[in-house]
């Protein structure tokens, strides 16, 4: 049977007791309705697993003593970023999710000239930490023990003169020449740029395109910002990743 996997934001120590944080414990407690003697595995993003079993349960508290870590060895060969127009609600969640499950490394949310989803400084901030929580539930379901990077949304301006140098830098173009078939694995990794729902203005291609991101064509239709990313990632992982 497998057991289930919880992402804690602390530092694991085999051998140590830990009292897990409120959401966590809440889930395991009353959804999954974990006791004392019941397994679980944690992990906390540093390419570990640690297996443990619960010490004691109450409403108040879930402690668990942590076990030998083992190391889980399932990240993709390709160092994908994701660079995403801003999408709404739920879309946003399933590109994080899907994209997660599929291997991409970080995630960078940018504001464009089309861009439908406005926010003040303080939604930001509370739409950045359900972000990176979708990001953490995805990795707790598919196994990952990394946890990819999700950077505060920026102007696309601002995202593209913080990206490091290097990288093979696409922007999806029904019209491009290129296709994945063409695609030769990367070793300094691959960036990824899908607009909002709205797609990107002419001032936005300008700017990718200034900045390195060549067209990549993903057949002759026009797909939606929240499927676009996700076929795209899976077109490169099953040209030169893993998903074979």
């Amino acid at each position: 049977m497998r057991l289930t996997r919880v992402f804690v934001e602390a530092p694991l120590r085999a051998g140590t007791e830990l009292s897990l944080p409120e959401g966590p414990a809440a889930h395991l407690v009353r959804v999954l309705r974990l006791e004392a003697g019941d397994a679980c595995v944690l992990f906390n993003g540093d390419g570990h697993d640690y297996p443990a079993k619960v010490v004691l349960a109450t409403k108040r508290e879930l402690r668990v003593a942590i076990g030998a870590a083992h190391a889980v060895d399932n990240e993709s060969p390709l160092a994908i970023t994701l660079l995403q127009g801003v999408a709404r609600g739920e879309k946003m969640d399933l590109i994080l999710q899907k994209s997660t499950e599929l291997g991409v490394a970080r995630f960078v949310p940018v504001w464009s000239q089309r861009s439908e989803v406005k926010l003040d400084e303080a939604r930001t901030a509370k739409r950045l930490a359900h972000w990176r929580g979708v990001v953490g539930a995805a990795c707790e379901q598919s196994g990952r023990a990394r946890v990819p990077e999700v950077a505060p949304p920026l102007s696309l301006a601002a995202a593209l003169e913080a990206l490091p140098a290097g990288g093979t830098r696409l922007l999806l173009d029904p019209e491009a020449k290129n296709s994945p078939a063409g695609l030769t694995h990367a070793a300094d990794g691959f960036v990824l740029a899908v607009g909002p729902e709205g797609g990107w203005s002419p001032l936005d291609r300008d700017m990718l395109v200034a900045a390195g991101f060549q067209g990549m064509r993903l057949g002759p239709r026009i797909l939606r910002t929240e499927t676009a990313g996700l076929a795209a990632i899976a077109a490169l992982q099953a040209r030169v990743g893993d998903l074979v």
